[in-house]
């Protein structure tokens, strides 16, 4: 590009010190400085060839001006100069633009390339998020299953478990829990305390009916009627509830979950007056605590 500038400068000086005291034509002022322009912008750069004829072209001019400056070959001369000269400065202008916008379009492409791969990683993780969900969900499914499954199981065994004591004892429902009760006359003989031996295998069926039921917590509570002396009475029930609990225990109920109390004749369920009655007072009651007593415990 200075080359150019600088051989232009000097071949135009040179033509012009030969030249007459004339005035250029307005043609050539033009020509010479579109060229100087041209010579000085992107032309220099990137239309090199054309630069170099529009200079031709140009020399020519200046050359007529100098042997003729008021022909007509001048003046046609220098507008052929002109119009070389403002089409190559023109090209160069064209040329740089082409080059600035395919420089946008590759930053462009690059930023576009730049976030699709940012997109996709975002749509990655979030498919991998969801894949996430989906798995915890399904655990999550799975599990409520079995759990409904084993909750299922536990209430039917505890049903055939309440079903199975009903067949060898009086079961009803208290605010205080499950009351199984079992007849004084099935399990001791008079003023003993000693399981007899028919007792021992109806405890066996109720020890297999609470473990099936998955009891917490029980209390055995041995009656009496009212014959005799309170005190006396007392003492029996007490070591009654105490037999029962003994044998419960060694039939693999934890010694932890299970209580004995004598409460003597202070809870009759029916009047003493009669035979009946004293019979259905000695008794033995297994206490079964509610789950949400046991729980509290």
């Amino acid at each position: 590009m200075k080359y150019i500038a600088l051989t232009t400068v000097l071949g135009i000086a040179s033509l012009s010190g030969c030249a007459s005291t004339s005035a250029p034509p307005r043609e050539l002022v033009e020509a010479r400085a579109a060229f100087s322009r041209a010579s000085q912008g992107p032309a220099a750069r990137l239309a090199l060839v054309d630069l170099h004829n529009a200079q031709g072209e140009l020399e020519r001019a200046e050359r007529s001006f100098t042997e003729a400056p008021s022909s007509d070959v001048t003046r046609d001369l220098s507008y052929v100069a002109l119009r070389r000269a403002q089409t190559v400065e023109a090209r160069g202008d064209t040329l740089q633009a082409d080059q600035e916008r395919e420089r946008a379009e590759q930053e462009r492409a690059a930023l576009t390339g730049q976030q699709l791969t940012q997109t996709q990683t975002a749509l990655q993780q979030s498919q991998q998020q969801l894949q996430n969900t989906q798995q915890t969900v399904a655990m999550t499914q799975t599990q409520l299953a079995a759990e409904r499954q084993r909750r299922m199981e536990a209430e039917r065994q505890a049903a055939a478990a309440l079903e199975s004591l009903r067949r060898v004892a009086a079961v009803r429902e208290e605010q205080r829990g499950t009351v199984i009760t079992l007849s004084g006359e099935v399990l001791f003989a008079t003023g003993e305390s000693a399981l007899l031996p028919i007792a021992q295998q109806r405890l066996d069926q109720v020890a297999r009916a609470l473990i099936d039921q998955g009891a917490r917590h029980l209390v055995v509570e041995g009656h009496t009627d009212s014959r005799g002396s309170p005190a006396a009475n007392q003492q029996l029930s007490l070591a009654r509830a105490q037999s029962v609990r003994a044998y419960l225990i060694s039939r693999g109920i934890p010694e932890g979950q299970i209580e004995a109390s004598g409460l003597g004749p202070s809870r009759p369920v029916a009047p003493n007056d009669s035979a009946e009655g004293r019979a259905n007072n000695r008794r033995v009651e297994i206490v079964v605590s509610p789950a949400a007593a046991t729980a509290a415990r």
